[in-house]
């Protein structure tokens, strides 16, 4: 097996990406299904007991947010990677258009309130970057929002939502969340796959959406706004993570390791007992004992 590298897929906004530059397939990281689910089990047991002790020492909370094009893989990767982490310390929240109530409201609004408190490791399935990808390629939702049309066509007016976020992942990383971000880079024929099986296999004909297919025409468009996006917003404390998506296991095994090591850099411990609560404990142990 080749060992992952969290560093081979981090991207920091140091300079423009180029998405068709990085891949979207890399060899199998598993020799056999057998393998890949043996690996996984592993980094979900790891991942479990790390967020223990994130919920022991509640030093800080983690968001993990996901973006991708349709059919690349996000649902699954959440639920296969995140298996064995106790319910009651994550949450995933999954964003879907606005409701009228969060269009009366700034686009970071909705998202803000769901963020995870200490000790918890919050999800989000798409999420404020919505705002500067799917509203970037189709302009005129921004009327549903309020914002004036010589406002939502100047260069300035994305400018300053990309500086929005960053403003907002700094000051996240400053008060103790540590932001992780996945983009599911996906080909476009991969993608076509994908979609195709929706329709021909019963038992995913729920998954597919017209609007899925549609939006395949706005591709070239889509990769644009990903690139000025991840250039945009991509730092030291909140990178991301350009995930190759066209292999399913390869890409939660490439996501499970990430977070792992993100973890593991917290240099987290359970809380040290105090000398009077080490008396308390044996005094209570005496009690339980008798």
């Amino acid at each position: 097996m080749t060992k992952i590298n969290s560093k081979d897929f981090r991207f920091t906004g140091r300079k423009k990406i180029r998405l068709r530059k990085w891949a979207t397939d890399v060899g199998p990281l598993y020799k056999s299904e057998k393998q890949y689910k043996e690996l996984l089990a592993a980094d979900v047991g790891e991942l479990s007991a790390l967020q223990r002790l994130l919920d022991a020492s509640k030093a800080c909370s983690v968001l993990l947010i996901f973006q991708a094009m349709d059919a690349a893989g996000k649902d699954g990767a959440i639920s296969h990677v995140l298996s064995g982490v106790n319910p009651q310390g994550c949450e995933v929240h999954s964003f879907k258009p606005p409701s009228a109530e969060e269009l009366d409201h700034d686009f970071l609004w909705r998202t803000t309130y769901r963020l995870p408190a200490r000790g918890r490791i919050g999800i989000f399935n798409r999420s404020y970057y919505e705002e500067v990808l799917v509203v970037r390629v189709h302009p005129e939702i921004l009327r549903s929002e309020g914002i004036p049309d010589e406002v939502a066509g100047a260069k300035a007016f994305w400018r300053g939502r990309y500086r929005s976020i960053v403003d907002l992942e700094k000051h996240l990383h400053r008060n103790g969340t540590l932001v992780i971000k996945f983009f599911l880079h996906l080909s476009k024929e991969e993608q076509r796959k994908r979609l195709l099986e929706r329709i021909d296999e019963p038992d995913k004909n729920w998954k597919f959406s017209q609007a899925d297919a549609a939006e395949r025409k706005y591709w070239s468009q889509y990769m644009r706004a990903y690139e000025d996006c991840l250039s945009a917003t991509g730092t030291k404390t909140a990178p991301w993570y350009v995930v190759p998506a066209d292999d399913k296991c390869n890409a939660r095994l490439i996501i499970s390791r990430v977070v792992i090591d993100a973890l593991q850099d917290l240099k987290m411990g359970y809380p040290k007992m105090t000398r009077s609560r080490k008396g308390e404990l044996r005094k209570i142990r005496r009690q339980l004992a008798r």
